[in-house]
């Protein structure tokens, strides 16, 4: 990577908060966002753990430098802070604490008692790379796969961008971020998906899109919704770019609408745990008929009709005969025991009931034992 391994220092007036960084979300970036936009966007991010850590370590550690490039930015060549900018966030809301302008009392409690470091604001260590795609392996490393993750929108967020600005092939994402194809690949048309979600699926926040992106993520794993949406999951970057075909968007509408549902509508679901249950809903045509036709459909009752519970019927009838099986090898031996009477009177009742649903199997039970 062209990054510099000669430590430069900066002022905090010389080093400028990206306005292009991922986790800023989607809707909040680019040239027209202004510095103090980002900040306020970013103050939220625990930032003041960061300020106290300053202030007790003694300064910025030049260890954890930030990482810089020179772009143009509000019409001039900046210091542009690609790494580290909660770092720099930290430092901004720290100095205005110290200038008897703090965001908040917590703030001002910060530095209540404690003179600022020296050098701490003017004296700041970074590293100068030559571009962004210099940097994108470093945070690829750092932010997707390794252990400062991003959320899941902001990662996939990152990888669309390799892949559409940068021109990239999964494989080679793969090997800048040290991931796997196959995780690449899906984060990329989990993302586009996103963006023809908010294309065609209209009056849904885009708050309830960041929040249950992840959701949308995993149930690209199941038969159910890729067959719904008739999403090729192994398609190549050109095709994935617009993963649902044109004739399938109102199912895309209904899909978006069941998984994060609107100001009127709340999704068919909120547990995570039922995503795969989801896809068992969409390949069934009578759930999907009844989800499609209802107002306000309920989880519970698709399943049912999509006759997703038959697993565990499946499961509950075969444990009772496993136990059945078990406790025959033995129950001769209490004939005369009270308590082994009645449970067998009450296995009894409950066995003629079961077989009354199945008369076929009832009746070549008795035949078989006349």
């Amino acid at each position: 990577m062209a990054i510099s391994t000669e430590l430069k220092y900066a002022s905090l007036g010389e080093l400028f908060l990206d306005p292009h960084n991922p986790r800023l979300g989607r809707n909040n970036t680019g040239e027209n966002v202004n510095q103090e936009e980002v900040l306020e966007l970013m103050k939220d991010w625990t930032l003041d753990e960061l300020a106290v850590s300053f202030l007790e370590s003694g300064g910025f550690w030049p260890q954890e430098a930030l990482i810089v490039v020179k772009e143009k930015l509000y019409g001039s060549e900046k210091l542009i802070v690609i790494e580290g900018n909660r770092r720099l966030a930290a430092l901004k809301l720290l100095n205005d604490a110290y200038q008897k302008k703090p965001i908040s009392t917590k703030w001002a409690d910060i530095i209540k008692g404690r003179k600022p470091v020296n050098d701490l604001f003017i004296k700041i260590p970074y590293l100068l790379a030559s571009s962004r795609d210099d940097v994108d392996s470093f945070l690829g490393f750092r932010h997707v796969t390794g252990i400062k993750e991003w959320r899941p929108a902001e990662k996939a967020q990152f990888i669309a961008k390799l892949i559409d600005e940068r021109g990239l092939s999964y494989e080679q994402v793969r090997r800048k971020i040290g991931s796997k194809a196959a995780t690449v690949r899906q984060n990329y048309i989990s993302y586009r998906l996103l963006l023809q979600i908010e294309q065609n699926a209209k009056g849904i926040p885009k708050e309830n899109f960041e929040e249950r992106f992840s959701v949308m993520y995993l149930s690209l794993r199941t038969q159910g919704v890729k067959q719904f949406l008739q999403i090729d999951i192994m398609a190549d970057p050109p095709k994935a770019k617009l993963p649902v075909p044109k004739k399938h968007l109102k199912s895309l509408s209904n899909f978006a609408l069941w998984l994060f549902g609107n100001d009127k509508t709340p999704p068919l679901f909120t547990d995570s745990r039922l995503i795969d249950d989801f896809g068992k809903l969409l390949e069934s045509k009578e759930a999907i008929s009844y989800l499609e036709r209802t107002d306000r459909p309920k989880f519970e009752v698709a399943f049912q009709i999509a006759g997703g519970d038959e697993p565990e019927i499946i499961r509950l009838i075969e444990t009772a005969a496993d136990n059945i099986e078990l406790a025959l090898s033995r129950v001769h031996l209490f004939k005369k025991s009270k308590k082994i009477n009645k449970a067998v009177e009450r296995l009894g009742v409950d066995t003629l009931q079961i077989l009354k649903i199945f008369p076929d199997i009832k009746k070549g039970i008795f035949e078989e034992n006349d």
